[in-house]
């Protein structure tokens, strides 16, 4: 700090500086209220330190500052000493005073990190290189004061409404400050923030901290903690006002807030809420959708202002990728949201690759209150596996429901498919195989976050009863699970044990040995999401000419080893993986194909980015994965 005062008014004012600066720590008995609470790195902001290197801004004096490392850079960064040292007027009469101040600074400083009782030595200035010499400091802080109990308490409707108990307790069972743990400022404000953020984000949004104290005893190094909210009346959701909808029906906004929990009368719930704006903007038909509630502190219904900025009724995308499976990639997407007449979505959509082509049209009817739409869809497609060449149409009909952590679905489904060899096209030899089938499909997802999930489970079942066409007609059953579970190693989120991914997969088509089952119903396996260390769909039955063909029965398995790279919680990981799978016509001939490897991950902004290197135990070579995206 430059002063352009006179030396006398220079000197006043940089001892008022001090002397505010030096109250705004607590006393070292006595921790403060969140209402009083100001961080030290504030404090220490208020006041910068002069940059060191003409005459004017040299310190006056130097600091010897002997202190444990987990202290030291505190105190240098945020005494008093420290930031008025540059003082160009600052003189002798100036530095006693601070030096008089300096025990109770330091003592307050010590305070916030949990140490009340600390041995502080402050010697007189010796000579040295700096103008008023070298000011030593030798600093031990004691022991470490720990938490002897909490008490939380409640006022307000809280206090005695029976069906808040749970979450009472709930604030209480996870109050973060436990008893045994050192107590820090920093520790203390951070346990009542986050035990009223628990309060306010269901029934009370106007929950406030009314009372607490940090009791300190310096004497036992024991801290008393207590702390009272405050709840404010209950909130309950009222009437629901919509804003900007005009290309397409408010009643769609209706129907996804009613199905993801948001109806008049309901009890304020910001999960809810949050939930409410991701679906509605996973819809489709918003580019942006903000829900949100103005509580009344008188207890009368809060009104839900939703506000949309809605997407353009047609919409064109082109997009171009690659993956080891498929080399390069190109998709032309065209949707029209609100398509004449019917009010219909449809969707158009091409995508070409090395071995997959596929044109797809879907089409799906507004959400019904119930959540229900009517979807129906055709594709035709062209599948290369080695030798092979599959071309086959499909034409499906049916309803869906796509809901919180549940998703169902029940259609009618034709199929027609073709498989050619390079060796037998000249003979006409293949014909088409087709089938017509009932079918339905059920998916759970209970994951703790997507799409960087860290815990929890999905789970998915498809089954299907039908018969196949032609002049002999057969029926058949299919069916197909799948398993995706997360288990953290340990309970601290700081840990850097990582967690453990368990993938399982299996499909069976029962039907009789010569029935002609279309061949895009049975099951190939391989590739950068299933078996790791083989080429996509390379997992089949084995064929004199070396290349793989469907088989009814597939069995998949896979066990994922995650940990952080760097701090837990960061965008990196690091993975160890055993995958294995195999494809069947006889559930008495197994063969098992193997792949281990190990890859990193990278949150990326569109999603988990996956980079594998793995060594497939019969190819008996390594192959490189790569993969974007979260998906089950």
């Amino acid at each position: 700090m430059t002063l352009l005062t006179p030396r006398a008014v220079g000197r006043a004012w940089g001892m008022l500086l001090a002397g505010v600066c030096l109250g705004q720590f607590p006393a070292p008995a006595q921790a403060q209220d969140p209402a009083s609470e100001a961080p030290v790195e504030a404090a220490a902001a208020d006041t910068p330190t002069a940059p060191e290197g003409d005459a004017e801004t040299r310190p006056r004096f130097d600091i010897d500052l002997e202190a444990p490392d987990e202290l030291r850079d505190l105190l240098l960064r945020h005494m008093a000493l420290q930031r008025f040292r540059t003082l160009p007027d600052l003189d002798a009469e100036e530095l006693d005073r601070l030096l008089a101040q300096a025990r109770t600074d330091i003592e307050g400083l010590l305070g916030t990190q949990g140490y009340f009782a600390p041995d502080i030595h402050i010697e007189p200035p010796v000579a040295g290189s700096a103008p008023m010499g070298t000011v030593r400091l030798r600093v031990q802080p004691g022991p470490a004061t720990r938490v002897a109990d909490v008490n939380v308490y409640f006022r307000g409707d809280i206090a005695h409404r029976t069906d808040a108990a749970a979450q009472r307790e709930g604030i209480t069972a996870n109050w973060s400050l436990q008893t045994g743990e050192r107590f820090t400022q920093s520790a203390w404000s951070s346990a009542k923030a986050d035990a009223l953020r628990s309060l306010t984000t269901r029934r009370y949004p106007l929950a406030r901290v009314y009372n607490s104290l940090a009791d300190i005893d310096p004497t036992q190094h024991a801290a008393h903690l207590s702390v009272e909210f405050d709840s404010g009346p209950p909130v309950q959701l009222g009437a629901l006002r919509i804003e900007g909808a005009e290309r397409y029906d408010p009643a769609t906004v209706r129907h996804v807030l009613a199905l993801a929990g948001l109806r008049e009368g309901s009890v304020y719930d910001l999960a809810v809420l949050q939930t409410a704006q991701q679906r509605l903007s996973e819809t489709g038909y918003y580019e942006a959708a903000y829900v949100t509630v103005e509580p009344s502190a008188s207890g009368e219904p809060a009104t839900v202002l939703v506000q949309l900025r809605e997407a353009r009724k047609q919409q064109l995308s082109v997009g171009i990728g690659a993956s080891t499976d498929n080399g390069a990639r190109f998709t032309l997407e065209h949707t029209h949201h609100r398509v004449p007449y019917l009010d219909w979505r449809s969707q158009l959509t091409l995508k070409l690759e090395r071995k997959d082509s596929v044109f797809r049209s879907e089409w799906s009817s507004p959400l019904a209150e119930n959540g229900w739409r009517w979807i129906t869809s055709a594709q035709a497609a062209r599948q290369l596996d080695g030798l092979e060449t599959t071309t086959s149409q499909r034409l499906r009909w049916g309803r869906s429901q796509d809901g919180q952590s549940l998703d169902r679905s029940y259609y009618l489904q034709y199929d027609r498919a073709r498989t050619e060899h390079e060796t037998t096209r000249a003979l006409g030899t293949d014909g088409y195989d087709a089938s017509v089938s009932a079918n339905m499909a059920w998916t759970q997802r209970r994951f703790d976050a997507l799409p960087f999930p860290r815990a929890g489970y999905g789970l998915g079942f498809e089954l299907g009863v039908g018969t196949t066409l032609g002049s002999e007609r057969q029926p058949f059953t299919r069916g197909e699970a799948r398993w995706l579970g997360y288990w953290p190693l340990s309970d601290e989120a700081s840990s850097r044990a990582g967690r453990v991914v368990l993938r399982l997969e299996g499909g069976a088509v029962w039907a009789a040995e010569d029935a002609r089952i279309p061949q895009t119903l049975l099951f190939l396996t391989g590739g950068d999401t299933t078996v790791r260390g083989y080429s996509l769909r390379a997992i089949g039955i084995p064929q004199s000419d070396g290349g793989v063909s469907p088989g009814r029965y597939k069995a998949v398995a896979s066990v994922e080893w995650q940990r952080p790279v760097g701090a837990p919680g960061g965008n990196w990981e690091h993975v160890v993986f055993i995958d294995a799978g195999s494809i069947t016509d006889s559930v008495k001939d197994w063969r098992i194909d193997r792949g281990i490897g190990t890859g990193i991950r990278y949150n990326s902004p569109v999603g988990p980015l996956q980079v594998d290197l793995a060594w497939g135990e019969r190819t008996r070579a390594w192959r490189l994965h790569l993969n974007v995206g979260f998906n089950f």
